[in-house]
């Protein structure tokens, strides 16, 4: 697998449309996901006392978070209007590789902040709802 560059990988909201046109949230000097899963432990007196798990059970979840300048961009408005109205909205992550990862999503924290003598800058965490397509 080769290396990939950091500013490769976007955050894209949809614009509510069915299907989503996605435009990149502008900005971003940071961008995390995690993959989340629960597991179901299904050991017993037959495991000869290895632990045991339950493959496909248990709940799956994606986690973004980033971080960036505000730029007043409308993917941003979107986001806060998401944000505030506590609203599902698509999502999609890309890749250098090409690969993108598409699903529905909460923001669960939007913060700003600023400086007397600098940028406004916001964070942001987003909690996946329902499957996560990776293409």
């Amino acid at each position: 697998m080769a290396v990939e560059k950091g500013s490769a990988f976007l955050l894209k909201v949809g614009d509510g449309a069915a299907p989503p046109n996605f435009a990149t949230v502008a900005g971003l000097r940071t961008t995390q996901l995690s993959v989340n899963g629960e597991t179901v432990v299904v050991t017993n007196k037959g495991s000869g006392g290895w632990r045991e798990l339950l493959s496909g059970a248990g709940v799956r979840s994606v986690s973004v978070a980033g971080a960036g300048v505000f730029t007043g961009s409308a993917a941003e408005a979107r986001i806060k209007g998401s944000a505030l109205g506590g609203v599902l909205d698509d999502y999609r992550l890309s890749f250098e590789s090409g690969e993108t990862m598409t699903g529905r999503f909460l923001v669960s924290r939007l913060d700003y902040a600023g400086d007397f003598n600098g940028e406004r800058s916001y964070t942001l965490a987003l909690e996946s709802s329902g499957p996560v397509v990776v293409a």
